[in-house]
């Protein structure tokens, strides 16, 4: 049903799936760049389609609404929300005899701007495995809420200027709406409110009280990328690094921030065993994630293989 050209391929209808060099057809399951590529022809969500656009200009797509099949390349192809970020989706592909279920990246929590993952069941699972070590089990979402909002507030109270260090897709987003429905007056870096203003035409609404255009006047909260606006950094910055990767004590000092916060966009350890609980295939492929985590599905009793080379050989 499927092979691997250094990267998954849907035999029957040769369609590439999250490619990242240009391909005649392939699927995009969203907008992050390391899952992108100039094809000559896109198969996505509407939103997934609007944000690749931004990024890499007019191309031609077919949209794939959440829960509405086509018929392509003799397969049947629905997408499924991922709970990553906007247009985010799961791909499950059926030729009449067997179906496999792509996850892409996923998380299975609650989010503030993107709707919860579903799982179909499938009998060929490919999933994402960012977190597949078991250090990797994140605190209660709501947990994090509360570091970082004490934290933003801690800072403004000293004076100082909290910048909140997110992807500009995605993490920017659900950071800024959290934010400002804690109450907190937040400027977006320029990268990051194009891509709010996507977010705010499907009718995602974040609270933005606008563009970072110079310095701010003080009481805001700054939502920028990683790494932005370190030339120019000031002595009363607060920065604060939004990460899954926050549950290594390291990640702080790698990223060079003042504190960071285990929000994140993917599932965690835990929820990636819960994926293929409720999967429940007779195989499962796993990608993006350390190659131990195959071993610990095995360990479970699951047919469980690496697809394609691991890109997390050790996390610690």
């Amino acid at each position: 049903m499927f092979h691997w050209d250094r990267g998954l391929k849907l035999t029957r209808a040769d369609l590439a799936v999250d490619f990242r060099r240009r391909q005649p057809r392939a699927f995009i399951s969203h907008a992050h760049r390391d899952h992108l590529a100039r094809h000559e022809y896109a198969l996505c969500t509407p939103e997934t389609a609007a944000l690749y656009q931004l990024r890499l200009g007019r191309r031609p797509t077919l949209a794939l609404p959440y829960r509405a099949p086509i018929e392509w390349g003799g397969l049947r192809l629905t997408t499924y929300p991922a709970g990553h970020c906007l247009g985010s989706a799961m791909l499950l592909a059926e030729d009449g005899d067997q179906s496999l279920l792509y996850t892409g990246d996923f998380k299975l929590g609650e989010s503030a701007t993107a709707p919860r993952a579903e799982l179909p069941r499938a009998d060929i699972l490919v999933i994402e495995s960012t977190y597949g070590h078991p250090a990797y089990r994140l605190p209660p979402r709501q947990q994090a809420i509360d570091q970082l909002c004490d934290l933003v507030a801690g800072a403004l109270r000293a004076g100082a200027q909290p910048i909140v260090e997110a992807y500009a897709l995605g993490k920017a987003q659900e950071v800024t709406r959290i934010l400002a429905s804690a109450g907190f007056a937040v400027l977006q870096h320029p990268e990051v409110f194009e891509i709010s203003r996507v977010y705010e035409s499907f009718g995602v609404v974040l609270g933005c009280r606008g563009r970072l255009d110079g310095p701010p006047e003080p009481g805001y909260v700054l939502v920028v990328p990683p790494r932005a606006l370190r030339d120019s950094r000031e002595a009363n910055e607060v920065r604060i690094a939004a990460t899954g990767w926050a549950m290594d004590a390291r990640t702080r000092w790698r990223l060079g921030v003042d504190h960071a916060v285990p929000l994140s966009d993917h599932a965690d350890y835990d929820e990636l065993f819960e994926a293929v609980g409720r999967v429940s295939p007779r195989r499962v492929y796993c990608t993006h994630g350390p190659e131990s985590f195959v071993g610990r599905l095995q360990e479970a009793g699951f047919d469980a293989r690496v697809l394609g080379s691991p890109v997390q050989r050790r996390l610690f």
